[in-house]
């Protein structure tokens, strides 16, 4: 892989294809912040330890980063890789750590601030938490657009455009901001629709 960081040598390479492919699409603009980076290197240490995380520090670029700093999202994806590649063993493998890596990232993220003003908004409904989630991400990461068409009062159809992350990570994302909010038995099926495009079916009880 051309240009990129030794510490991502140990990916295979169509995971490594995927990543150069979508950190080539991004610019300086297109950022995310650092609670993301720190709450998967909070993941990667209670599993790999230590040395795990250095690994995924030297891929991403950076030594520390502060929670509500913006960061580029080339970085993110370069470490939210590694730390999948590292991670994927003991969760049933590299898709598994990045659902893991999206649960973290909303748990992160609903803590904040930010986050607690959409779980006000959303008063324990689902539906409307998912309704208000495109503002969610804004306060969160600089790129993208999302919208939802409902197929029912308990299932929709969520779509993401020019999203960095994989489907994977989504998912995880998505099935945790609905049982914040008290959905049951979440179902969240993804999927790629172009380079950087993606819908999820989703639908609770």
């Amino acid at each position: 892989m051309t240009g990129m960081n030794s510490g991502l040598n140990a990916l295979e390479p169509q995971l490594a294809r995927e990543l150069e492919e979508r950190v080539s699409l991004a610019t300086r603009e297109d950022t995310a912040r650092g609670l993301f980076f720190n709450g998967a290197l909070g993941a990667v240490k209670v599993l790999g330890g230590d040395s795990a995380v250095q690994r995924c520090i030297e891929a991403a670029g950076e030594k520390k980063y502060v929670d509500f700093f913006n960061y580029p999202v080339a970085s993110f994806l370069k470490l939210a890789f590694t730390a999948a590649q590292v991670m994927g063993p003991q969760l049933g493998g590299f898709d598994s750590a990045l659902r893991r890596m999206g649960v973290q990232a909303t748990t992160d993220f609903l803590s904040s601030a930010a986050g607690k003003t959409l779980l006000l908004l959303a008063s324990n409904n689902p539906k409307r938490m998912v309704g208000n989630l495109h503002s969610g991400y804004r306060a969160a990461v600089s790129y993208g657009e999302r919208g939802v068409k409902w197929t029912g009062d308990t299932s929709g159809v969520f779509t993401m455009k020019r999203d960095f992350m994989t489907p994977a990570y989504h998912e995880g994302v998505l099935q945790a901001v609905i049982e914040a909010v008290g959905g049951k038995q979440v179902q969240v099926q993804g999927r790629k629709t172009g380079p950087l495009d993606s819908e999820y079916s989703l639908a609770w009880q």
